[in-house]
């Protein structure tokens, strides 16, 4: 069958959700042969072994949204429902996930080899009791997860502690608390990672909105640099203005920058152009401005040079 057609057969015949199972597929009446046909000629992407979706859709899909469908295809071809932890649990329970991986967590009861799960399957042997799971919703199937704050806990055991506090501060915004993630970490029983579980909770803070937020604070936080305040206002002609970081005694400001390149919100050009009529009223009150992009967190130190370049200029022109 010629690309062109083959394409047209299998998008109007493809079913209403993007992630279908190869009987979906059937039903709707494409055949094994017509998908096969289909995958070798790149108009239909195999996520996992029974599960697709149309290339179109996958080649235009986010980031994070090749991570859920990824999820979606797991759920669809499982006969047995799974119990879906750490990474796989934080992205269904809508926390941000930074640089954690794209194979899908599940925890079991038993000991069980890789070969049976998959090789995009990393399956977790440890308890979870009945007040530490969750079901949620998803496309018109129930799945079965760990609640937040025993996702938190077990993010802690497996990530260090950046990769951790992106997922904790969300969950903490979420309905999370670091009492709850104690007490769920401590219900598991798990020694292993318990200092890692307890780290992580002497660092997390609600205050920060973003991935990058929390990047940026604890990079701010290993430095010699006294501590910010976080989400400091500051009345201006132009409005409220919310800072990241501030230094108000040294009239310096902190700001995160490029959100938008990473995950799903991008502010329209009324709320950026509001933004920075705000932040031209802070510079002509006298206020530092300086700005962090995300490229800068991957070199050490340099948002502290930033911070303390911006410190001395201050200085002078106070002097």
């Amino acid at each position: 069958m010629h690309p062109s057609a083959l394409r047209a057969l299998v998008e109007d015949r493809w079913p209403a959700s993007p992630v279908a199972t190869t009987d979906t597929l059937a039903s709707a009446g494409i055949t094994d042969r017509v998908l096969t046909e289909a995958v070798r000629a790149r108009c239909v992407h195999r996520i996992r072994r029974g599960a697709y979706v149309l290339a179109t859709v996958w080649n235009a899909a986010k980031p994070w949204e090749k991570d859920m469908y990824r999820i979606d295809a797991h759920a669809a071809a499982r006969a047995m429902p799974a119990t879906y932890s750490h990474m796989t649990a934080a992205r269904l329970l809508g926390c941000s996930v930074w640089d954690a991986g794209d194979r899908i967590h599940v925890t079991v009861p038993y000991a069980s080899s890789a070969r049976s799960h998959g090789p995009d399957v990393v399956a977790h042997r440890q308890p979870v009791g009945s007040e530490d799971l969750v079901q949620v919703l998803r496309r018109g199937r129930t799945l079965r997860l760990t609640s937040i704050n025993r996702t938190v806990a077990d993010c802690a055991r497996v990530l260090d502690v950046e990769r951790a506090a992106v997922i904790g501060d969300h969950a903490l915004r979420r309905g999370a608390s670091v009492r709850g993630i104690a007490a769920a970490a401590e219900r598991s029983g798990m020694v292993r990672g318990s200092r890692r579980v307890e780290r992580l909770l002497g660092v997390l803070d609600a205050r920060s909105e973003s991935p990058g937020e929390t990047r940026t604070r604890l990079a701010l936080a290993a430095s010699d640099l006294p501590p910010p305040q976080l989400q400091f206002e500051v009345m201006t002609e132009e409005g409220l203005y919310r800072a990241d970081f501030a230094w108000p005694e040294l009239r310096v400001i902190l700001e995160f920058d490029g959100e938008s390149k990473y995950f799903a919100y991008r502010p329209t050009a009324e709320v950026l152009l509001a933004e920075r009529r705000r932040e031209n009223a802070l510079v002509a009150e006298g206020w530092m401005i300086v700005r962090v992009r995300w490229a800068d967190l991957s070199t050490p130190g340099l948002i502290a040079a930033k911070v303390l370049s911006a410190f001395a200029r201050a200085a002078k022109l106070a002097g």
